[in-house]
């Protein structure tokens, strides 16, 4: 959801036979890091990463945080297969709506959830 990813969560590279063999956890950091930096991206405002031939990461500022990005990692990517299953189209948002949902909880201006107890234990429950 664009209150959680500020954009698509990129799809890093398969390992290859040697990166798994040499170092496979470190060279999974590694690819998830150069996909990052080669789309110009920003780790906190898309808190997660699919990596070909494995699961899905999410992090976050607390352990509690990495758990909920993750969750709500889970839900987006089952609802975009249901909407792709149904429509047989793509699900992106327009950059106007992204920037709306992702700014409203995000930055110097943020406004939405900021303030109230439920919105802070909804972002930090495990």
């Amino acid at each position: 959801h664009a209150d959680t990813f500020f954009g698509d969560v990129p799809a890093a590279d398969a390992l290859t036979k040697e990166e798994i063999e040499e170092d496979y956890e470190g060279n999974t950091g590694k690819t998830i890091v150069k996909t990052f930096n080669e789309r110009g991206l920003d780790y906190e405002a898309v808190p997660a990463a699919l990596v070909s031939q494995h699961g899905p990461f999410a992090w976050g500022p607390t352990p509690a945080k990495a758990v909920y990005n993750s969750k709500v990692l889970e839900v987006v990517a089952e609802e975009d297969f249901h909407t792709m299953e149904l429509t047989h189209q793509s699900s992106e948002l327009p950059q106007y709506l992204l920037d709306k949902h992702y700014y409203r909880k995000h930055g110097a201006n943020a406004y939405y959830g900021q303030n109230n107890a439920h919105s802070k234990d909804h972002a930090t429950r495990s």
